[in-house]
């Protein structure tokens, strides 16, 4: 059972940190998030030392009367269990609880996430904290919403400490089942590295030389299981004590350390905190695949944005504000792609701390500052989006997402090349048919995939036989998938399949691949696809085509001159395609416009990556977001007689958008949504 979240319009506000204030200055922040047309905040999510001020003795007066202040002006509450970090007085008392680098030093307490996943104290006390947090706030009408913990994995994702080894171990043993499996799992044989007792087992630390790969990949595996497991444990307190009341635990887009597929299962609400670089002019296309990942995590179910910057953030090296507008677009972007609502950290700019220079809501200036004109004002408008909450994206493409694969392909020095990476080529093949109007899913290797008609696989390093079967039943079926470089190679124990890459992926694609061949830093090979030569970085392979697969684009430089680049294999009704090079942007829009084209899907003839359209839908109606990310003027055609929700008027047929603008077009839902392509006129 996934439980909604009970809130009657789309969420508007942001993390908010009342201790941090003196209380006569809460009822003045009621009052602007009012005029700001706030409707929840997260809080207290780094509270616990105000909270239980030494162990057991609990003050909780100060909260009970935020409470009280927020829900009287109106403003329900996104509530954290408090355990995002210890606090001192159980960190001094346990330090053993605190976690170790990979070098076996411990890290100190002074941050946040000050604690390892597997420490059995830290994870009774965090059982413990929202068992009381719970009891007592459980029942109140303001909270709609079980906050746990903060970004897992965002200080500590990976701990090497005794507890954690020992930990490890213990999962090691439960998935493998004695020494006889783990060695034979682990290649022991090669180096010599044949283990007789458990004890012997030790994390992955520093050693002579490169590392046993599948113990990195298994590492990875129990590093992500450990945080899930820590996850659970207050998941399974809130249910026992408030049954009905929906959880969640902030997400980080696309973050490599934990497998989101599997957290996803156990939440109820999805929900992400983004921060898009505001001095990257294409931050907003690796943003629409953070988004596509969200709402896909739970089936197409709506998602929220959590956590945004109202402006500047304050962790990178050179912190650029968000020119005005910006904010505007970026929030309208992520609720385009199925988030309900748009929140903010934080919403009063703190004064000390190593978190006072990131901007707010609410700025340093108060009600004069540019963050709070523009929160404010944005917060109005975005009253006027009130009917597309609930409604769901509508997507025919879908990319697939498989941590398994990440971590295998780069968990490891011993690869053909360090250049291939997977998030790379996720992104790079993404921006393609972002840029042919597009927007992306995202799904697992063994789907679903009903509801698509063409599945792009960036990388598959881990490829196992029911993945191949369900791509293969997909392509079966009539739909089109397009596979990438450097796929099918090992199994789920880093071991080559027998006869090389594409290992079960094989039957479906028509391809051998004799090597792969690696392209030398400040080299790029060249692909011809239809007359026209494509770079091709960082990535080749010596592929042979069978009598099945027919040759679509061959190299055109180096060893590899006249051999086979991609292919296109027909398997039952659909098609198979396979991309051995790891191509630039004009080579991707290049096969992806084929491929598009293959699935009976349209694409854009002009392409400006700034310019995206997303469409959301009921039963009824489709409401189709369109962007302007650039700086400058664009013209799009769009429906005839379509009404703009934030403009009030009907659409002409051509919608001409200025910098940075948007339009949200409401029509009677079609039987395909909505595709809009750029305006051939210039006038």
């Amino acid at each position: 059972m996934t439980r909604p979240l009970r809130l009657d319009a789309l969420a508007y506000g942001g993390d908010y940190n009342p201790d941090q204030w003196p209380e006569e200055v809460w009822h003045e922040d009621v009052r602007l998030m009012r005029e700001a047309g706030v409707n929840l905040v997260s809080l207290p999510v780094f509270s616990w030392p105000q909270l239980e001020v030494a162990p057991g003795v609990y003050d909780w007066a100060w909260l009970d009367r935020v409470i009280e202040v927020l829900w009287a002006g109106g403003i329900r509450i996104d509530l954290a269990t408090a355990t995002a970090t210890p606090p001192a007085w159980l960190v001094r008392s346990h330090p053993e609880m605190l976690p170790s680098d990979s070098d076996g030093r411990r890290l100190e307490f002074g941050s946040r996430q000050a604690y390892c996943p597997s420490s059995p104290v830290w994870r009774a006390n965090v059982a413990r904290m929202a068992r009381a947090m719970a009891d007592r706030y459980g029942e109140h009408p303001a909270v709609v919403l079980w906050h746990v913990s903060n970004e897992y994995g965002d200080h500590v994702a990976r701990c090497w400490c005794p507890e954690s080894a020992a930990h490890f171990r213990r999962w090691l043993e439960d998935r493998y089942g004695d020494l006889d499996g783990l060695n034979e799992a682990w290649g022991v044989n090669v180096w010599g590295q044949r283990y007789t007792a458990w004890e012997q087992i030790e994390p992955p630390r520093r050693a002579t030389g490169p590392v046993n790969p599948t113990q990195l990949l298994d590492f990875e595996r129990f590093s992500s299981d450990a945080l899930l497991e820590l996850f659970r444990i207050e998941v399974d307190v809130l249910r026992e004590v408030t049954p009905d009341l929906p959880v969640t635990t902030n997400f980080m887009s696309l973050l490599r350390d934990l497998d989101y597929w599997r957290f996803a299962e156990i939440e109820d609400l999805v929900t992400d905190d983004a921060y898009p670089d505001p001095a990257d002019p294409r931050a907003h296309v690796p943003a629409a695949l953070n988004y596509g990942l969200m709402r896909s995590l739970k089936g197409g179910r709506p998602w929220l944005l959590l956590e945004q910057a109202a402006s500047a953030v304050s962790w990178r090296d050179v912190n650029v504000p968000k020119a005005p507008g910006r904010m505007r677009i970026d929030s309208l972007q992520a609720v385009a792609h199925g988030s309900d609502g748009a929140m903010f950290f934080q919403w009063r700019q703190a004064r000390y701390g190593q978190e006072k220079f990131h901007s707010a809501m609410l700025g340093h200036r108060g009600e004069q500052s540019r963050t709070f004109r523009e929160t404010a004002a944005f917060g109005r408008e975005l009253q006027r989006l009130a009917p597309v909450k609930g409604t769901r994206v509508r997507s025919r493409v879908a990319l697939v997402v498989d941590w398994d694969s990440w971590w295998g392909s780069s968990a490891t020095e011993s690869l053909p090349s360090q250049r291939l990476g997977w998030l790379a080529q996720a992104r790079a093949w993404h921006a393609a048919l972002h840029a042919l109007g597009h927007a992306v899913d995202t799904v697992r290797a063994t789907g679903p995939f009903h509801g698509y008609d063409l599945v792009v696989v960036p990388n598959l390093y881990i490829a196992d036989a029911a993945q191949a079967a369900a791509l293969e039943a997909f392509v079966a079926s009539g739909g089109s998938v397009v596979v990438g470089p450097f796929s099918g190679v090992v199994d789920a124990t880093e071991k080559v399949h027998p006869g090389g890459a594409p290992g079960p992926l094989r039957g479906l694609l028509g391809i051998e691949v004799d090597e792969p061949w690696p392209v030398p830093d400040g080299a790029a090979e060249l692909v011809e696809l239809d007359g026209e030569r494509f770079d091709a970085p960082v990535w080749s392979e010596w592929i042979e085509a069978s009598g099945e697969a027919s040759v679509v684009a061959r190299y055109a430089t180096g060893v590899l001159a006249g051999r086979p680049a991609v292919t296109r294999r027909a398997h039952g009704a659909g098609v198979a395609w396979y991309v051995s090079a790891a191509l630039a942007e004009g080579g991707l829009v290049a096969v992806m416009r084929r491929a598009l084209a293959d699935a009976g899907l349209p694409a854009r003839t002009r392409i400006d990556p700034d310019v995206e359209a997303v469409t959301r839908a009921d039963d009824e109606t489709d409401y189709t977001f369109v962007l302007n990310h650039g700086a400058r003027e664009v013209a799009v055609d769009v429906p005839e007689g379509a009404e703009d929700l934030l403009g009030g008027d009907a659409t002409t047929g051509r919608l001409v958008l200025a910098p940075l603008g948007v339009a949200v077009l409401a029509t009677p839902r079609a039987a395909e949504p909505p595709f809009v392509t750029l305006s051939e006129t210039t006038d």
